[in-house]
């Protein structure tokens, strides 16, 4: 007998999969339309507490659509990503140190498309 708490997913993986749904999508989508897209037994309260929680967390916006809401992300996955590496720059005093251990961790493809990109941005 398996209990409930060990089929629960891991977290951040239904967020993932609520962006993936959106961003496939390409248009507004709501909780209702999320949640056929996904199927895998969710509610539809599940998924409109995640959209909510993304929501909240600036990375969805959303529009009202009748009685709720239609949702539609606000960056595409490699926008998302940056993003995220810039949080978590920001929970670092030490900015200097962060980037220096970053950029020494790099493979020598990464480091030679960082080197561009920041020479074309000069």
């Amino acid at each position: 007998m398996t209990d409930a708490k060990d089929e629960r997913r891991p977290a951040g993986e239904l967020e993932a999969s609520v962006m993936a749904a959106l961003w496939a999508a390409g248009a507004p989508q709501t909780p209702g339309q999320v949640q056929l897209t996904l199927g895998a037994g969710l509610a539809r309260t599940t998924v409109t507490t995640i959209l909510t929680r993304l929501h909240d967390k600036g990375v969805v916006r959303r529009q009202r659509q009748g009685r709720g809401y239609a949702y539609v992300p606000v960056q595409d996955a490699h926008g998302l990503t940056a993003r995220r590496m810039h949080s978590e720059l920001d929970r670092d005093t030490d900015r200097e140190t962060v980037l220096a251990r970053f950029v020494a961790q790099l493979s020598p493809d990464d480091e030679r498309i960082l080197r561009d990109l920041l020479e074309a941005a000069e």
